[in-house]
């Protein structure tokens, strides 16, 4: 080079350019893809209540984004142990002293490592919902933004534990640590988590941790308290993990501790203390979409055009009796439930309720359909035969024989309205094996039934209802001698 010709300055590598060299030579795409796996195979792969009924993984939006929120209990770890190997890359590689050296600052360095790790984390916990989220346009579900929340404080998670595992793996930069951070992790979010111990740790403990227990219901959504509890607390794990990445004294790694401990100081508070109050019912999706006098809540508005027809029919039958109902409106049990401290339903008689997921009406018929409206007398069921998630306790006081009668005349009063006889929808797989029993009783009360004169039929026909509205007293013996009034 000749002297008249300038020196070439030398230009700092784009931060672009670096993240995509960080993308492809570090740990963070493997991370990602194991990520990935790890969370498809759970919901695909393993069977469980994510497959069940309503609240399947892949029906609502809602249900997609809080089922991975389940999965938390094996993808924190991952995330966080996947943060802690890449920690250790400097030290393993014998390149600590050598980096230290650079004039470039290392909280740049930590960035553009922790965003690589945080990206591909993110993308492939996004790309998990997608696929939930195809699924769920495919079988017509309620679209809303309401799951939004819930997905971005998972995602806040992973990165979080993504940047916990680096700090700590940094601070203390041995081998031993990623698997001992896996350990820990799983352990410690295994040992809050509510499907392992119901009820033996506090509440605001529990949510501490990323995952969430399982759905109840696709009304429920999570509460705002939660949320912001959750986000604060994360925002903390993740500052002190970046603060312990970049530190490179021991009082710098002491002050980095600074912004979990505020974070939990403000977090607990926060975060509700009675698992009850985790969830509260989705406002949006509870609200009523009516054609005439049918209503069906906005999550299940597809639902209105096969319930329309038959509703109307069913309040045509129900006309026959005293103070009928008016209105035919899918019901919404109230949050907390009985069993969880609440209140129970108030059963009204100006309509008659409609649930989907009890009376098994996905598929049916016309006639199954005004056959399900009119069980009962047009009322709700007093006992709920469904012992599937049933505490020890209730399954010791569940009286099968008390069910099986009740599912009978239910069966009975249906067939009043219509003129023949003929099994409710969805009992017999929420009855098992008494299926056989409820048919033998509705057929002796069916027979002795039709033997009485119409206008004692109708007096039985209303006390029976007005028995199934108070839920106090026996429907068959009601129909055998009028039971009590």
């Amino acid at each position: 080079m000749s002297p008249e010709t300038p020196a070439r300055p030398v230009r700092a590598p784009r931060k672009g350019r670096i993240l995509r060299i960080e993308l492809r030579r570090s740990a963070a795409p493997l991370a990602g893809f194991l990520l990935l796996l790890v969370a498809f195979a759970f919901l695909q792969l393993v069977g469980g209540p994510w497959w069940e009924g309503a609240e399947n993984w892949t029906e609502q939006w809602t249900s997609t984004a809080w089922w991975q929120r389940f999965t938390m209990v094996l993808l924190w770890p991952l995330a966080v142990t996947a943060g802690a190997v890449q920690g250790i890359r400097d030290r393993r590689s014998g390149t600590s002293e050598l980096l230290s050296t650079t004039p470039r600052p290392g909280w740049h360095r930590a960035t553009t490592i922790a965003g690589a790790l945080a990206l591909t984390l993110t993308a492939a916990y996004v790309l998990v919902f997608l696929y939930g989220g195809v699924r769920v346009l495919v079988n017509d579900g309620y679209v809303h933004l309401g799951w939004l929340p819930v997905l971005a404080v998972g995602a806040l998670a992973l990165v979080a534990g993504a940047l916990l595992g680096m700090g700590v793996a940094r601070a203390v930069p041995s081998a031993l640590t990623p698997p001992l951070l896996a350990l820990g992790t799983l352990t410690a979010v295994l040992a809050v988590h509510e499907t392992v111990t119901p009820g033996m740790v506090p509440n605001r403990i529990v949510l501490l941790s990323p995952a969430l227990s399982q759905v109840y219901s696709t009304f429920l959504t999570v509460t705002w308290r939660v949320h912001a509890g959750q986000t604060v607390w994360l925002l903390g794990l993740a500052a002190t993990g970046f603060l312990l990445l970049v530190a490179g004294r021991p009082r710098a790694r002491l002050l980095g501790l600074l912004p979990v401990v505020l974070g939990a100081a403000v977090a607990v508070p926060l975060l509700p203390a009675d698992s009850a109050r985790n969830y509260a019912l989705d406002k949006a999706a509870t609200a009523l979409v009516c054609e005439g006098r049918v209503c069906v809540t906005k999550l299940h508005e597809p639902r209105l055009a096969a319930l329309k027809g038959p509703g109307e029919e069913a309040l045509r039958l129900l006309g026959r009796l005293p103070d009928a109902p008016s209105a035919v409106r899918e019901s919404v049990d109230p949050w907390p439930r009985e069993k969880d401290g609440g209140t129970k339903a108030p059963r009204r008689g100006d309509v008659v309720p409609v649930d989907f997921d009890a009376q098994a009406l996905d598929g049916a018929t016309k006639d199954a359909y005004t056959r399900a409206l009119l069980a009962g007398a047009g009322t709700a069921p007093c006992l709920d035969t469904d012992m599937s998630d049933a505490t020890d306790e209730q399954v010791r006081a569940y009286d099968e024989t008390k069910a099986v009668r009740e599912v009978a005349a239910r069966t009975v009063a249906a067939a009043w309205f219509t003129g023949d006889l003929k099994p409710l929808r969805g009992t017999t797989q929420l009855l098992a094996d008494a299926d056989a029993d409820a048919d033998a009783l509705a057929g002796t009360a069916w027979d002795a039934l039709r033997a009485l004169p119409p206008d004692v039929q109708r007096e039985r026909m209303t006390a029976l209802r007005t028995t199934a509205l108070s839920c106090d007293g026996d429907l068959l013996d009601v129909l055998k001698d009028g039971g009590p009034r």
